[in-house]
């Protein structure tokens, strides 16, 4: 497990290696977030590299949001996953969905990304099925830039959790 220390004293090249995943398919947030060292926490760090999220371009934020992948992807869809979007899927029981559960998952997937042309994206530790379906369907009632806000949202409380999975206290 990586250390504050550890990274403070990396290269960027080393620094964005190491915590290039961290935003789904997008390592330039690393790679910002290196030239603010050195951090003196994960909470820091985590801050740091949300502050280059919220700095970022309409595009690149965009693309950081259509980064990320559909919830409860299976067959081929399921290898295109990362590691920590799979983990993090199976965790909070997305790949052990009852036939319903993953017909209404696909219907809301296709619903929201028809209205919002970019995929649900919700932060999943401590969720079930049954409260992923609720959110969903909540938010879909939402306008889309109040959605496009809630997206980036989500996707730095999942680094978040990514960081603190990845670094030592």
């Amino acid at each position: 497990m990586l250390t504050i220390e550890a990274l403070n004293a990396i290269s960027v090249q080393e620094f964005t290696a190491a915590l290039g995943s961290i935003f789904e398919h997008s390592p330039w947030v690393a790679a910002r977030a290196a030239l603010l060292r050195p951090f003196v926490s994960r909470e820091q760090l985590h801050q740091a590299m949300g502050a280059e999220v919220a700095r970022a371009s309409a595009a690149e934020q965009d693309a950081l949001i259509l980064a990320h992948p559909r919830l409860g992807a299976r067959g081929r869809q399921r290898v295109q996953l990362t590691e920590s979007s799979a983990s993090e899927q199976s965790r909070a029981g997305l790949d052990a969905c009852t036939d319903e559960e993953f017909a209404q998952l696909l219907r809301l997937n296709e619903l929201y990304l028809a209205r919002f042309a970019f995929p649900f994206i919700l932060a999943v530790r401590g969720h079930t099925p049954e409260s992923i379906l609720d959110a969903m369907t909540q938010r879909l009632a939402n306008d889309p830039a109040t959605e496009r806000a809630t997206a980036l949202q989500q996707i730095n409380r999942i680094a978040g959790f990514r960081i603190a999975a990845q670094l030592a206290q």
